[in-house]
């Protein structure tokens, strides 16, 4: 009975040991810094989006760009809209800050680009990002008079993500689409494009085996060389003419084999 009563003596209420109060302690003060920290970088960002109003483009220009430092999703549609901004240079950087924000961005620009104002600069920031559904979109501008260089330039851009649909473009019947794409894989200078551009070197339409020469010279695979060579005697004087002087620098370079 006697050792009953000494154990109860003993076993009070427990405390925590000071080392166990001190974790907590330092734990909670962790978590309110964080807070405090997002919350500044929430309001920052409220303070950026609103300079995107003011009526000095450098300004605006400044904000575009520390936004696109941010990152932050919340940053893409304010962005997307100084794509079409009154100042160029504003429209320059918005290209740049967006892209910066990469994939998150994606969706709000595919929507942006039937915007007409804004177009030309979202193909810009669309061949920026390295994701895959920007391709679709930027392929279908192929079509388009007006914006296919821009989308062509998108599409050079992404390099070799953008390869392989841009070797099924070579099968479109539209020509815009053929050609853009023939002259997009020569910029891209991309191995996997030399066997389906010579194909093309046999192409009813003078302008595709010129066009198809002149991007098998930029890639500067040996295969290219060797299929060229024929089309010396192409019936078409402007192939011919092409033709010769693709072989002719490729002599000078003593880089490749002419003979």
């Amino acid at each position: 009975m006697e050792d009953v009563i000494a154990c109860n003596l003993f076993s009070g209420p427990k405390f925590p040991a000071p080392d166990d109060c001190n974790l907590s302690t330092e734990a909670e003060e962790e978590d309110q810094e964080f807070e405090l920290e997002e919350e500044k970088v929430k309001d920052e960002i409220d303070i950026q989006i609103d300079l995107l109003q003011d009526s000095d483009w450098v300004v605006r220009r400044e904000a575009v760009v520390t936004l696109g430092e941010m990152a932050d999703e919340r940053c893409v549609e304010p962005l997307a809209r100084a794509l079409r901004d009154g100042d160029w240079q504003v429209r320059e950087a918005a290209v740049e800050a967006v892209a910066e924000v990469g994939p998150p961005a994606v969706d709000m620009l595919i929507r942006y680009a039937r915007d007409w104002e804004s177009r030309k600069y979202v193909l810009r920031a669309l061949g920026k990002i390295n994701d895959e559904r920007v391709l679709e979109p930027l392929l279908s501008y192929l079509k388009s008079d007006e914006f296919k260089d821009d989308a062509t330039r998108a599409l050079v851009a992404l390099g070799s993500p953008a390869v392989p649909k841009l070797i099924e473009a070579l099968e479109s019947g539209e020509d815009f689409v053929k050609k853009q794409a023939i002259l997009a894989l020569g910029d891209i200078e991309d191995p996997q494009a030399v066997d389906p551009l010579i194909a093309l070197l046999q192409d009813d339409d003078w302008m595709v085996r010129l066009t198809s020469a002149s991007s098998l010279e930029k890639i500067g695979d040996l295969r290219g060389r060797a299929a060229i060579k024929p089309l010396m005697k192409d019936p078409d004087l402007v192939v011919r003419m092409r033709i010769e002087r693709i072989l002719a620098v490729w002599k000078k370079d003593g880089t490749k084999e002419t003979d």
